[in-house]
This record gives structure tokens, sequence and C-alpha cells, in this order.
């Protein structure tokens, strides 16, 4: 599986969202600052953004003070549910969803296995990973100094 740039640039929105999500304020980050700190095409992020809204993930305000908003608490949200969202089931190969039946080797093949095991690996990872501990490491980075020359 390999996450493709909208997908990245999905998980990048959500995560600057999340760092600025206050619930009592419901303040919103302005799409074409996000695009900015994102270095991001502002309208490949503008049609990510309307996706995300389709999908729930966020909230728009319109006008002057408009821009984008988390449409529920960080803690609520995983890499998973944004992954599968965006770019579909987790699974390195089609065989790997139980409704498949492309494959003549299907019941006999031995790797049809070993790339179940992978995605039910890469889902225990994304699916217990959620937008709030990826912004409070983020915070975290962004505030050690590094001193490499």
């Amino acid at each position: 599986m390999k996450i493709s740039y909208k997908g990245d640039y999905a998980l990048k929105a959500l995560l600057e969202l999340a760092i600025s999500y206050d619930e009592q304020s419901e303040s919103v980050v302005p799409m074409i600052a996000l695009a900015k700190r994102l270095d991001i095409p502002q309208k490949f992020l503008e049609a990510i953004l309307l996706n995300l809204k389709k999908g729930g993930f966020v909230k728009s305000k319109r006008g002057k003070e408009g821009g984008y908003t988390l449409a529920g608490h960080p803690t609520k949200v995983t890499v998973g549910d944004i992954v599968r969202f965006v770019e579909g089931p987790i699974e390195p190969i089609a065989c790997c969803d139980d409704c498949y039946k492309g494959c003549k080797d299907l019941d006999t093949c031995v790797l049809r296995s070993v790339w179940k095991k992978t995605a039910e690996a890469i889902s225990s990872v994304v699916d217990h990973i959620t937008l709030e501990q990826l912004a409070r490491e983020a915070q975290v980075r962004r505030k050690t100094p590094n001193f490499c020359i």
C-alpha cells in the first residue's frame, strides 16, 4: 500500500487543524494560511478539504473570518479513519479482501496469508494513533531546537 499525495496532504491538513483545535472557541484556520503553512497548492488543498468535509472530518465557516476546523475532537479521529476515507481499504494486494474472487489460486495461495497479516499489522498501528497524539508529538518536535549544521 502506498499513500498518495492526496492522502498525505489530507493527513497533514487534519494534523494542522488538530494542533489549532480549540473546543471552546471553535476557531477556524483560513484555507490560504493552511496551504501556505503546509506548502500545498491551494486548489489541491481546497479539493481535499471539500472531500474531508463530505466525510465529516472538518467543518467550514464562510466569509471574511472563514476557514476550516475539525468537525470533532482530535481524540475521536485515527490515522486509519482518514487513510481509509481518502485512499480506500488498507490492503497491500486485492486478494486481502475476503470478498475477492478474482484469483484461481485463492484457496491454496500461501502468499495471501502474508498479505493479510501485513494489512492487519498496518491497521493495528494506524487505528491506534489519534490526531490528538500526533498533534502533541508535532508540538513537542516544533519546540525542540535543531542544532545541526
